[in-house]
């Protein structure tokens, strides 16, 4: 989890690219506004923001001064510059310890994703739960995009800051189980069936 400059936000742009997560997010959450959530890598706080202004107790932390800046327009005083390396969430911050945390779309951007879930360990309430979303790559839709030779353009490989590794749910699941998760809970996102935009994984912490 280093280097993270290379995925800062440049700008004040709502990303409004990731509302199609919005859906299963929601079936996940369940109505339990009761929760404190935290959105790890929350970016401009486009996914946050949507959550809070339905109702939802929503925190967002990232590296991004412009992003964090943008999502406070927002909602003010719920979203703080964090440096990840330290492993723990600054001061500010008004709780240490959170019931669920959501990060859509950063993991394939990190250069070492065991310390990030460690990072959202330390975050969490024993049997907290995580939820994590990430372009899905399945195998039939990789086969699919080496055929039409689609790969290297959905692979990203002339991004600066972009994708580092890709995920297939046997991996993810793999991820959250190494780091004390137990995965409760897999849900494909956007397009249809096994070629979905997204998959989101969910996970309980065992302790």
């Amino acid at each position: 989890m280093y280097n993270l400059k290379d995925y800062y936000f440049e700008d004040e742009k709502p990303l409004l690219t990731e509302s199609y997560l919005l859906t299963p997010i929601l079936r996940v959450l369940n109505n339990r506004k009761n929760l404190k959530i935290l959105d790890v890598g929350c970016g401009n706080g486009s996914i946050a923001n949507a959550l809070i202004n339905m109702g939802f107790d929503v925190y967002g932390v990232d590296a991004s001064h412009g992003g964090i800046e943008f999502a406070n327009k927002v909602n003010p005083n719920r979203f703080f510059i964090t440096d990840f390396e330290k492993m723990a969430l600054p001061d500010e911050v008004p709780f240490d310890k959170f019931d669920l945390i959501i990060s859509t779309e950063v993991i394939e951007h990190l250069y070492s994703p065991h310390a990030f879930m460690k990072f959202c360990q330390n975050c969490l309430k024993p049997k907290g739960e995580i939820l994590l979303s990430t372009p899905y790559h399945g195998y039939l839709k990789n086969l699919v995009l080496s055929i039409t030779n689609k790969l290297d353009d959905h692979f990203t490989v002339h991004w600066e800051g972009g994708h580092i590794k890709f995920w297939s749910s046997r991996t993810l699941r793999i991820l959250l189980e190494m780091n004390g998760f137990t995965p409760t809970g897999f849900y494909g996102c956007g397009r249809f069936t096994f070629f979905w935009k997204s998959m989101i994984m969910t996970g309980r912490l065992e302790n």
